[in-house]
């Protein structure tokens, strides 16, 4: 709405780029620096790995398989195509229940200020990362409990943290 700024022609909008994105949008990303590596590194110290996205999870399975992601995490959650849990702090609320999660002990780590919203709606603590979207002041703005500017950076907090689940994002 923000963009088009016309009430009425929004569904146009989400149709013409969801047709768009399906077909050729969603595989024009790069994976982030080290991203590789450090998935690797979470995995091999037994930390437990879920991605949880606004992105429709449609999309996020397709483009996680296409970067040959997938195998680092243990499930992808993201929103609806009908617009259902396309609020974050509802998404991870769900995931809660869906993994039968307790919030203690479990972190979001997310480059955007929902991210770390929704952690603090679900009593989660956040990692922000000041790669991807979100602008560094934006995500301070919201203190976190961590802000991290690598993925080597992040691995190296993680492993400071009692070693318990960790849910990681792609950026959006």
């Amino acid at each position: 709405m923000e963009l088009i700024g016309a009430e009425g022609r929004l569904d146009d909008a989400i149709a013409l780029y969801r047709e768009r994105f399906a077909a050729i949008g969603m595989f024009e990303n790069e994976v982030y620096p080290d991203v590789v590596a450090g998935l690797l590194r979470l995995h091999s110290e037994g930390h437990r790995m879920w991605v949880v996205t606004s992105k429709p999870h449609v999309y996020a399975r397709k483009i996680l398989a296409h970067f040959n992601l997938a195998h680092w995490f243990e499930g992808v959650y993201g929103s609806e195509l009908s617009g259902a849990n396309a609020d974050k702090g509802d998404l991870i609320r769900h995931v809660l229940a869906a993994e039968r999660f307790g919030s203690p002990g479990l972190w979001m780590i997310g480059d955007r200020v929902h991210d770390v919203e929704a952690a603090r709606k679900n009593g989660l603590a956040a990692i922000a990362v000041l790669w991807g979207y979100g602008t560094e002041s934006e995500l301070r703005d919201t203190r976190p409990d961590h802000v991290v500017a690598s993925m080597q950076e992040l691995c190296q907090l993680v492993a400071t943290i009692a070693r318990a689940p960790v849910t990681f994002r792609i950026g959006e």
